[in-house]
């Protein structure tokens, strides 16, 4: 590996029935599941919301946003990832994720990381699907996922 290829520390993270690729700049905290307070007339995959230091996060279902399970919800050895927001909302810095246990460190390199493109297709909230040495994982559009939770907690206002 040359000196100027370039490192990044990132987070394989389970959940349900696929792998999410994140940098580690992006994890503020990983918690212990608890069941999340309703949002009244949310989409089911906004599980509700859970307090962190005195903040109200929404807990997303990423399977359910996606369509890759149904059936994701948390429970015994369930996690809650805290994501740093990226849209720049004041009012909404952080957002939750529900996992399938602790998210793995990894080592993410040009040689480490390609592109699966054997399926062109990838649903809403992925922009990619990858593979980081032997695991397949998808690369989330994290703007977009903001941007719905935000129209979401608008809508169930």
């Amino acid at each position: 590996m040359s000196d100027s290829a370039p490192i990044i520390r990132g987070v394989l993270i389970q959940i349900a029935d696929a792998k999410l690729l994140l940098p580690n700049a992006t994890i503020a905290e990983v918690l212990s599941y608890a069941d999340p307070e309703p949002v009244p007339d949310a989409p089911d995959w906004l599980l509700g919301r859970i307090r962190w230091r005195g903040w109200q996060l929404p807990l997303v279902a990423f399977s359910r946003f996606t369509g890759i399970a149904s059936d994701e919800q948390g429970g015994l050895g369930s996690k809650v990832i805290v994501l740093k927001a990226l849209g720049g909302d004041a009012k909404r810095p952080f957002f939750a994720v529900l996992t399938q246990g602790f998210p793995r460190l990894v080592t993410v390199t040009d040689t480490a990381l390609k592109s699966d493109t054997s399926d062109d297709s990838v649903p809403e909230g992925v922009l990619a699907k990858v593979r980081l040495n032997e695991d397949d994982a998808l690369l989330p559009d994290l703007a977009t996922l903001e941007t719905r939770i935000g129209e979401a907690l608008a809508a169930a206002a």
